[in-house]
């Protein structure tokens, strides 16, 4: 038998999921690890922490599924965007990563674009605009802040990437990751001389692209033996969270777009040839299918609004569903199903980590706007779900201006399991939401592309034809769709308001 597994490096945890030559689940494990906040919207994580979640999940997922070493014949890797790993010349760490979420690097991004000769310009060049989270603004936060630790670095690579540098010593990243650095030349799928010499930053510095489902090596004699399989065993580029999550979902297709609820929230739609946005408001990124993009909407506290409102204002509820051996989301759910579309014109701007797509603003704060009396904790979480679906409509807003076709949207994440988020996703985006036979999302995507590189497919669309098929359709209630459709430009006028409030907010915590 021959077994592919994909790795997914994510924010909260190492998930590795094992699947045979027909695409099959044989056994997935998860382990998890910290998040360091040093100070107010910083985000940091220690890459040993990966490499033992990786280590551990790898060897359960092997025992449960009772696999022989010489069975595993190719790793994918997936994980978590726009992170940075500096390495010295002994590939030792020099700092934890800073993550895709540090909100640290405004005036960086100020640079990069002055540097470049304005954000049009830059755009032009990588094919989006410099946004905190990206990475080469971290590069820039490392020279102008720690001196001493940019001089050390030798090597940076995104967090999957230094998981490949620990299983095959090799420095290399797949297009789809790299296009989150604000580094690669996105059009002709390589890094972008120009700009690297614009921020005066090396090329070596650099790990070599490589398409997604290309090979990029082996496992050296260390890493098989830490993780149990042997040195034969092949590793693919992989790909980003987002286009990983999109290939677990068979968004491999023109028309096809996936709305992701998770930690963060995530449109992504597929596109045959290179489209950008000149104002920069969504992300144009290379595909993990071979010479395909697509474009990409990010909002940065999506599920994790719900999951800050069961964390702060729900630990009575949190301890009673514990006991009860129920769970806290289902009651919460309960509660907001009672309430009627449009909370009663309660609105919630879910921007608690800033926002990336549409507004670009780490200065922006979360709030509800239109409490009375009359509203109750249902409202709140309803408004809660509705705030999140409609700041994802930002996004499809944009892709039908651009005229990007959208003819089926997938869902998934942790907010595709709810009947009642899948409900109010169809309505406020006026068409039916599909769900899928699969709900591994990048783990699966990068086991798939494991599975071409090493031969069991043709090529990723093959791939997701013979594994990925839809197994559930929410059709859109009407009278909810009118109600939304006049709800959405005054939720997009509340930023517009707000927004120099924000600023002034964020002055008084400086």
């Amino acid at each position: 038998m021959s077994v592919f597994l994909g790795i997914d490096i994510g924010t909260s945890g190492t998930k590795t999921l094992a699947i045979d030559e027909k695409g099959n689940i044989l056994a997935d494990a998860m382990e998890t690890y910290p998040c360091h906040v040093p100070k107010p919207l910083w985000s940091e994580q220690d890459p040993d922490d990966w490499w033992q979640a990786t280590i551990t999940s790898v060897r359960k997922v092997t025992k449960k599924a009772k696999l022989k070493p010489a069975e595993v014949k190719a790793i994918g890797l997936s994980g978590q965007m726009h992170g940075s790993v500096f390495l010295d010349r002994r590939d030792k760490v020099v700092r934890r990563a800073i993550l895709w979420n540090d909100q640290r690097t405004a005036a960086e991004c100020r640079e990069i674009e002055q540097r470049a000769g304005g954000r049009r310009k830059l755009i032009k060049m990588v094919a989006n605009p410099a946004l905190t989270g990206f990475t080469a603004p971290k590069i820039l936060w490392l020279r102008n802040h720690e001196p001493s630790n940019f001089d050390k670095t030798c090597k940076i690579l995104l967090p999957k990437d230094e998981i490949r540098r620990r299983m095959t010593g090799q420095y290399a990243t797949d297009v789809s990751d790299a296009s989150g650095m604000l580094l690669l030349d996105v059009a002709k799928r390589n890094w972008s001389k120009r700009l690297l010499s614009a921020l005066e930053l090396d090329i070596d510095l650099l790990a070599k692209c490589y398409e997604s489902e290309d090979v990029t090596g082996k496992l050296t004699p260390a890493a098989a033996g830490a993780l149990g399989l042997t040195t034969d065993c092949l590793v693919v580029g992989g790909a980003g969270d987002c286009a990983a999550g999109a290939v677990g979902n068979g968004i491999v297709n023109r028309g096809v777009l996936s709305t992701s609820i998770g930690t963060s929230g995530v449109m992504f739609v597929h596109c045959d040839q290179v489209k950008i946005d000149p104002e920069g408001r969504v992300h144009t990124f290379c595909h993990a299918v071979r010479g395909k993009w697509h474009m990409m909407g990010v909002n940065l506290s999506a599920g994790g609004s719900l999951q800050w409102f069961r964390n702060e204002l729900c630990k009575a509820d949190v301890a009673k569903t514990k006991l009860a051996g129920s769970e806290v989301y289902d009651l919460l759910t309960k509660e907001a199903k009672a309430v009627p579309a449009g909370s009663e014109g309660l609105f919630f701007l879910p921007y608690l980590s800033g926002e990336r797509t549409p507004h670009a603003d780490p200065d922006a704060r979360g709030c509800f706007v239109g409490l009375t009396l009359a509203h109750t904790r249902g409202h709140l979480i309803r408004a809660i779900m509705e705030g999140v679906t409609y700041s994802m409509r930002d996004s499809l807003a944009i892709f039908d201006g651009l005229g990007v076709p959208v003819r089926q949207i997938r869902a998934s994440g942790g907010g595709s399991r709810s009947p009642l988020w899948r409900q109010i996703q169809a309505d406020i985006f006026g068409r039916k939401v599909v769900t899928i036979n699969t709900k591994e999302g990048a783990a699966y995507g990068v086991a798939l592309l494991a599975a071409v590189g090493a031969g069991a497919f043709k090529n990723i669309r093959e791939a997701c034809e013979a594994t990925i098929r839809v197994v559930q359709e929410t059709s859109v209630d009407r009278a909810a769709r009118r109600y939304y459709d006049r709800a959405f430009p005054i939720y997009q006028q509340l930023y517009r308001s707000l927004k120099n409030d924000f600023k002034s907010i964020a002055a008084l915590e400086a």
